[in-house]
């Protein structure tokens, strides 16, 4: 079923109004719909297409003269993009929830990539929307980038209580019933561990409790939690060929 929206995202209005563009209000407003739209579509992204997504749009021709006659400048883009990189907590955390709330892959992982550049605002408590993106996702793709450039940073980058805490989420994730969830738990250290630091006995520990969750729960086909612990053992084979999973046999 094709995406249809109604009125362009708020949020996304919110991130594109700063940019210091010499554009008419209706210049902005076609910049504002096709921006929504092109994270919408899922067919090839040509101007009559990019208007289907919306129950009411104007011409094509409207938006072809928009992008013919707009005074785009390569370095007023530059300028906004360098006064985002200012964008606090809640205002990272509101756009991400906003662009993933639309189910397209181009809208969810664009506030993937949100949260991989903000990553060091984030804290033990935002876990709990990234909980809700995993769970939602339900593809590597969408997963892996989520846990290794996002889930893992954040909680390396803890400390005290709120250390413990993270890790005694990630210790519930390893054990939930959606695999995608116990794959985010497993996949979390990826980057610390082959760097050479990382929490091993934390990852060993969820790898056991995730494979006891195997055990209870074998079916046939694909395992994604269990491809999860054998991408963290390939990381570090080379460099720490030392850590193993001292309960497989």
């Amino acid at each position: 079923m094709l995406t249809r929206i109604v009125r362009p995202s708020p949020a996304l209005e919110a991130f594109l109004a700063p940019m210091p563009l010499e554009l008419s209000q209706p210049q902005r407003q076609h910049l504002l719909e096709m921006t929504d739209a092109l994270l919408v579509c899922e067919s090839d992204k040509t101007l009559a297409a990019l208007q289907r997504q919306f129950l009411d749009s104007t011409d094509p021709s409207n938006w072809a003269d928009f992008l013919r006659e707009s005074p785009w400048s390569a370095d007023s883009v530059r300028d906004a993009l360098r006064r985002h990189a200012a964008l606090a907590h809640d205002e990272v955390t509101a756009l991400s929830s906003e662009l993933w709330e639309v189910p397209v892959y181009e809208r969810r992982l664009a506030a993937v990539v949100l949260l991989q550049s903000k990553v060091e605002l984030l804290t033990n408590s935002d876990l709990t929307r990234i909980e809700g993106f995993v769970r939602d996702a339900q593809m590597p793709t969408l997963v892996d980038p989520l846990a290794v450039d996002v889930v893992g940073p954040l909680v390396e980058g803890l400390e005290g209580q709120q250390r413990a805490r993270a890790d005694a989420v990630l210790d519930r994730w390893a054990g939930d019933a959606d695999v995608w969830l116990r794959r985010a738990s497993l996949m979390a250290p990826l980057r610390a561990l082959k760097a050479g630091s990382g929490d091993w006995d934390g990852f060993v520990r969820r790898a056991k409790i995730a494979a006891d969750v195997l055990t209870a729960t074998t079916t046939a086909g694909s395992r994604p939690d269990q491809e999860g612990v054998e991408a963290v053992l390939d990381a570090v084979a080379e460099r720490r060929p030392e850590l193993r999973l001292s309960f497989r046999h």
